[in-house]
């Protein structure tokens, strides 16, 4: 039996689509796009992290700074409403992506057995 694997993988994605986990995560960003508060602090947020993201890629770890700072939106984001339902929406679905990850490489990890 041949399997093509990215029609699997194309069946994966459109199955992640229709979880309801997913179509919440989309509602919760929508509500973010409509609210400028939110939405200003969203892509503060997300551009901070990119940042933290590929200083850590090239060895650098965040400095007292930026975790003050990491900090400080964390709190913000807690206090709004709209970014805190969002990001329990993302939680909710990385359950899935979680899992789903750990399925897809159980043949690696097998070898390294």
């Amino acid at each position: 039996m041949t399997v093509n694997i990215y029609d699997l993988a194309n069946e994966l994605e459109r199955g992640i689509r229709e979880l309801s986990e997913y179509q919440t995560l989309v509602e919760q960003k929508a509500k973010i796009d409509e609210d400028q508060e939110a939405k200003t602090l969203f892509d503060e947020f997300t551009s901070f992290q990119e940042q933290i993201y590929t200083a850590m890629q090239s060895g650098q770890m965040p400095s007292e700074d930026d975790q003050k700072k990491i900090q400080e939106m964390g709190e913000k984001i807690e206090a709004n409403a709209t970014l805190k339902a969002y990001l329990e929406a993302q939680q909710a679905l990385s359950v899935y992506l979680n899992d789903i990850e750990r399925i897809v490489f159980s043949p690696i990890s097998d070898l390294n057995k």
